[in-house]
């Protein structure tokens, strides 16, 4: 484990570039690595025009590229630096771990790998990072925590009357839960799981303790989240949605000694929100709302995918059939009230505003039909797809927290090959143009990157690669494979910080460490897998509640008035690793460890 980040961010910035001056010359790679049969390019940025050609190098010294010739930009590079360079070694396939260096300056990148496996165990390092955010029992601290969630609040029945909702995940770097993210977390895993069968492995059982089970890791943690899911949907006519709120954020502590108090003491009951359809708020910041079809249709999702995946596994009959019957009466009350229902804060004006809901019932929609035949199921998945269409954030250059979640429209993957091929046509269609509006925003950066930043930047950016991902599968067209590798040169280091947006990934590298999280803040321990919010705009940093840097900014020449990203525990906006996030990223990152190239 590191403890001394800054330190080692320190000598990490001297490697890929010359000690720090004016005319110091920065290299950026992506960490992690590139396979072979994949665009690959190195940036460089100066203050001062670069006319030396660079060196690929073996990390034994060896010269395996010389005169590499670095291809000036025009695009913006958003105002720190004056010059920008492309440097292109695609035509380097051979495996082996390599760095960049300037043939005068001397000035070198980090080491990186070539080789098919480069991503190798990334996703189950995201899957240890969820375990990390277990509620009820935590396998990672060995403790049961929130076991009296929770009490009642906007129900039928009378206020502060006791539900058991244990179980699920922290959100983040707090320890609210939400039907929001942890529906579309269970989903995303079950999906992933069905994408790449036999991709996964086992090294802990159910309690995710380390130690086989026989059934893969992803299925344990889906499980977990369906689990969860019937809590939080105890008989057709309830549904709740959310466990605590932000009287969680009075500082850092442990979650089997939780100091938050919501009227019943400390470490005790936490109040749990009925989703009624309507605006919530216990003070004076109220959500909004118009139904429940966002929530119950991510809900049958996952629920009737558990029963396909499970149906015909004798010990898993009983489980299966329950997740069956459960998807069907949670999607009948997204019918019987159409709408979305968002998070609720107390104390803080900050809350998940999605407010999109026909792209979740097209997905349960089209999963209740693979798991029951009926057609009325693959009927409403139709009309929801097209309700849905291509509405999306893709095309905005800010929106409100969460607005359009999730923040890839999977319904139409999954309907895809159930319908007729005009049908299938529509649904490539809204893919695509979504993906074309990221394009035309990336085309305007040094960085090819297509995300508007706004608060949690990488989750649109990790969501924006499976879409490509999910386009790819569906239509066979890889035209925008190269654009989609742009996407994660960015997340592993191909960014103005030199950074990787997961924590420990890749071992060795530059990543996020100082992050907001009650594990590092108490203990020091790292916990790799986390995806981090990512930057934000300059303007939305400098109009947040409650944010100082608590140490020295390790990235403050590589900041500008555009975009940042901070290394630091306070920095609540960009470095706070979340478990959707995460989730989120399990599609994309097995697609790195198993695909074959396309290009």
């Amino acid at each position: 484990m590191r403890r001394y980040p800054f330190l080692i961010g320190v000598l990490i910035i001297l490697l890929s570039a010359c000690v720090s001056k004016p005319d110091a010359v920065h290299i950026r790679i992506n960490q992690a690595g590139y396979k072979p049969g994949v665009v690959k390019r190195a940036l460089i940025f100066s203050n001062s025009e670069v006319r030396e050609d660079f060196l690929l190098k073996s990390d034994k010294g060896e010269i395996i590229l010389d005169k590499l010739n670095p291809e000036k930009s025009e695009r913006e590079g958003w105002g720190t630096y004056e010059y920008y360079y492309e440097l292109d070694f695609s035509e380097l396939d051979e495996q082996g771990k390599y760095y960049i260096t300037g043939s005068e300056s001397g000035c070198s990148s980090g080491t990186f790998t070539i080789a098919p496996d480069a991503y190798a165990g990334y996703t189950e390092e995201l899957l240890g990072f969820l375990r990390q955010q277990r509620c009820g029992y935590n396998p990672y601290l060995d403790v049961e925590c929130h076991m009296l969630d929770g009490k009642t609040m906007y129900g039928p029945m009378d206020d502060s009357t006791f539900v058991d909702v244990s179980g699920g995940w922290h959100d983040a770097g707090d320890q609210l839960k939400y039907l929001i993210t942890g529906s579309y977390a269970t989903a995303h895993m079950l999906k992933a799981y069905q994408m790449f069968p036999g991709h996964y492995q086992d090294r802990v059982d159910s309690l995710g303790r380390p130690g086989s089970n026989g059934v893969p890791d992803i299925l344990d943690e889906a499980v977990w989240g369906l689990q969860w899911i019937l809590k939080m949907h105890p008989s057709p006519d309830l549904l709740f949605h959310q466990v605590a709120d932000d009287r969680d954020h009075i500082g850092w502590e442990m979650p089997d000694n939780d100091k938050s108090d919501y009227g019943w003491g400390e470490n005790s009951y936490r109040v749990t929100y009925f989703a009624n359809g309507k605006p919530q708020g216990l003070k004076e910041y109220k959500s909004e709302a118009t139904g429940v079809s966002n929530l119950a249709g991510r809900c049958a999702a996952a629920l009737a995918m558990g029963y396909t995946i499970w149906k015909d596994d004798p010990q898993k009959k009983y489980f299966a059939d329950k997740c069956l019957k459960s998807a069907i009466t949670v999607f009948d009350l997204g019918l019987k009230n159409e709408g979305y229902q968002q998070g609720n804060s107390y104390g803080a004006p900050y809350r998940y505003t999605e407010d999109t809901w026909t792209d979740d019932m097209e997905w349960g929609a089209a999963e209740l039909y693979r798991a029951t035949k009926d057609e009325q199921y693959l009927n409403m998945a139709r009309d929801y797809a097209i309700k849905a269409a291509d509405i999306s954030w893709m095309p905005y250059d800010t929106a409100f927290h969460y607005r359009f979640y999730p923040f890839v429209n999977i319904g139409h993957y999954a309907l895809y090959d159930l319908v007729d091929d005009a049908f299938k046509k529509s649904l490539a269609e809204y893919y695509r143009r979504g993906i074309e509006a990221t394009i035309r925003r990336a085309e305007k950066n040094v960085y090819n990157v297509g995300v508007p930043f706004i608060w949690c930047s990488n989750n649109l950016l990790t969501s924006l690669i499976t879409q490509i991902v999910l386009y790819e599968d569906m239509t066979s067209d890889s035209s925008y494979h190269d654009y989609m590798t742009d996407q994660v040169d960015w997340l592993f280091g191909v960014n103005p910080w030199g950074t990787s947006m997961f924590t420990g990934i890749p071992e060795g590298g530059e990543y996020p460490v100082d992050v907001h999280t009650s594990i590092w803040a108490l203990t020091g321990d790292e916990v790799a897998g986390g995806l981090v919010d990512g930057p934000v705009y300059t303007t939305i940093f400098n109009s947040l509640k409650g944010i100082a840097l608590s140490g020295e900014d390790e990235f403050a020449e590589f900041q500008n008035d555009y975009v940042v990203y901070h290394d630091d525990i306070s920095d609540y906006s960009t470095n706070e690793p979340t478990m959707d996030g995460t989730a989120g990223s399990i599609i994309m990152m097995s697609y790195l460890e198993k695909s074959k190239n396309k290009r």
